[in-house]
């Protein structure tokens, strides 16, 4: 159950509109490590968590937190609307992109610094599921594994990904209430990256899981030689003075192997012919294929294991 409180986690409003800046921060709620994608990816680890019960409820606490931060970052969307011009001057030779036109600049820049039409036309000067350019969030930005380890290291990457933006967006603002706001929100991120750093020494310390994820594999299965080889696959060789190359894997359970010039271990591709039901071009000339069983009963042979 979700329980809702009408007062924000944190916010200061702006002092002055900007309908611009509010087409920017639409990033901060559906880009591809904004809000929206932290939140459900949270949640959906806990609600799919198996594992003992702290993980869980760390999970779900920290997911949904992430609800107020869309909600505040909403919220801000509204206030930098507040007043922004819905309609274009009619005489078009004030027309901003006419004007760039005729006076020699790239018309692409005065679009890309306009405001959101969406925000006036879809959301009635309000916020929406989507990213600066108006990509509708989706889902599949979200990671829900069910492995742990797997999880928390995506989740130190978003955390990572995302204050990294929301300092940027800090750096693009001189409005008082907007720089307080999101230096409440980069704060926050500061909390995820360390808890989620904790998280996996935790998960580690327990002996759950562990490098290489899944660690619930047997390492014998792999084809142990190159199990810890870097292969120098660029002109040069400055990657050899890296931590990769020498000395003990950080994993505990082998020594890095440097090699400089890593040969191919296959053979050259022979790739099978097509099916002449297919009509792709094959290296001879194919057969009609009038006495052969049609391709829905091909397919279904090979569905059901019967190839003869």
């Amino acid at each position: 159950m979700f329980y809702h409180k009408k007062p924000l986690q944190y916010f200061t409003p702006p002092e002055s509109p900007d309908p611009v800046y509010a087409k920017k921060i639409q990033e901060l709620i559906g880009g591809t490590f904004g809000e929206m994608t932290v939140m459900m990816q949270y949640l959906f680890q806990g609600w799919n968590c198996r594992g003992p019960a702290k993980y869980k409820d760390m999970l779900l606490d920290v997911g949904t937190e992430e609800i107020g931060h869309i909600e505040m970052l909403a919220t801000m969307i509204a206030h930098l609307l507040d007043k922004a011009p819905i309609k274009m001057q009619e005489d078009g030779a004030k027309d901003p992109i006419v004007g760039a036109v005729m006076g020699g600049s790239n018309p692409r820049d005065v679009i890309a610094a306009a405001m959101n039409p969406q925000h006036a036309i879809v959301s009635g000067l309000g916020a929406t599921a989507s990213d600066s350019v108006g990509y509708p969030w989706n889902g599949r930005f979200i990671v829900a594994s069910g492995n742990l380890l797997a999880d928390f290291r995506s989740n130190l990457h978003a955390e990572s990904q995302g204050r990294l933006q929301a300092v940027r967006m800090y750096e693009m603002s001189n409005d008082p209430g907007v720089k307080d706001t999101l230096s409440f929100m980069i704060a926050r991120d500061t909390m995820h990256q360390n808890l989620w750093l904790a998280a996996i020494e935790d998960l580690q310390d327990s002996g759950l899981e562990d490098t290489p994820v899944p660690s619930s594999f047997p390492q014998e299965l792999e084809k142990q030689e190159f199990s810890y080889q870097f292969w120098n696959h660029s002109e040069g060789t400055d990657s050899a003075e890296g931590r990769w190359a020498k000395g003990k894997s950080i994993d505990g359970k082998g020594e890095f192997e440097y090699v400089a010039n890593p040969q191919p271990l296959g053979p050259e591709p022979q790739p099978p012919q097509p099916d002449p039901r297919l009509h792709g071009t094959a290296k001879t000339p194919q057969p009609p294929t009038t006495d052969k069983p049609n391709l829905i009963e091909r397919i279904g042979d090979m569905l059901t294991g019967d190839n003869e």
